[in-house]
């Protein structure tokens, strides 16, 4: 693969992952207006990105996608968008930004079970070690939680527990459909993903959603709601594909840590959120077992190159 190649992978990857870090602390403001529940929000996203890709697919090459694949792509959506969304969705209403941000930094470390299933890549034991590492951070965030009540601090352990399965599907649909989805282009795949999670969405809720009350709606609510729907859903998931195409799984999903950092930014910026001693030890755990698996990948990565 070709060092420009691999440079438009690593941009469109970090521009995703940017945009990802604001969506957590859109979300959260979105949660705490109390208008619209997980389910309508996963309504609006699946729904608005399913028409924008639709839409984009009028003007590229037609490509035809055989029912054998269709299936696949049907379970990459309920992997990588009903179950990820939704799990993010509704633990957004049990964590604060930061808490979730620092419990999603488990997805790169599922992501190398993954591909050592898939992929056939060696589990070391420097990897085994990260893994102990970063656990022993996310365990601390855990009963950090425990008994912490009121303001930014409120942080239910489900709300642990819905991030790790946020971060296992979307780690199973990191490591498993990237040959899928270098067979087609980013167009052609993300709109029968979105089309799939939006058909099973909307049995689920739609009596419940065409009762809101759209016009009471705060603006500010209403801004962030489109930000969601626009840049991280369509934009995101239509940059994260690019990547796929060009950079390892693992590689790919090392990207998430860019959101803790601009999630907790804007939180303590804003006021949403605050850091504790305990907070921070949590984060250099996680962190440093990322690093100890990051080092081990990358070594056996110098000696064993492989190109997609």
């Amino acid at each position: 693969m070709n060092n420009k190649s691999t440079l438009i992978g690593h941009l469109a990857c970090f521009g995703a992952y940017c945009i990802f870090g604001f969506n957590i602390v859109c979300c959260k403001n979105i949660s705490n207006a109390h208008v619209l529940t997980p389910m309508d929000l996963f309504c609006l996203r699946a729904t608005g990105a399913a028409l924008l890709f639709w839409l984009l697919s009028l003007f590229m090459p037609k490509e035809k996608v055989p029912l054998k694949d269709l299936l696949q792509i049907f379970v990459a959506s309920m992997l990588g968008l009903f179950l990820t969304q939704m799990s993010f969705l509704k633990a957004i209403t049990m964590t604060t930004s930061i808490d979730l941000s620092i419990t999603n930094t488990c997805t790169p470390i599922m992501t190398m079970f993954v591909a050592a299933i898939v992929l056939k890549e060696p589990i070391t034991f420097k990897k085994i070690g990260g893994v102990l590492v970063s656990l022993s951070g996310v365990l601390l965030l855990i009963f950090n939680s425990v008994g912490l009540g009121g303001g930014a601090t409120e942080t239910k352990p489900m709300g642990i527990v819905l991030t790790i399965l946020n971060a296992l599907t979307f780690a199973l649909y990191l490591g498993i459909f990237r040959p899928l989805i270098t067979k087609y282009n980013v167009v052609t795949f993300m709109k029968w993903m979105f089309l799939f999670s939006m058909l099973v969405a909307w049995p689920f809720n739609a009596r419940h959603f065409f009762q809101l009350p759209f016009g009471q709606m705060d603006g500010k609510i209403l801004w962030q709601v489109a930000y969601v729907v626009v840049f991280a859903t369509f934009v995101a998931y239509f940059l994260i594909p690019v990547g796929q195409k060009r950079l390892r799984p693992t590689l790919v999903s090392m990207y998430n840590y860019v959101q803790p950092i601009i999630a907790t930014l804007i939180s303590i910026a804003i006021g949403l959120d605050r850091i504790t001693w305990k907070k921070l030890v949590a984060m250099v755990l996680v962190f440093t077992g990322v690093w100890i698996v990051n080092q081990s990948r990358a070594a056996a990565h110098n000696k064993n190159v492989e190109t997609p």
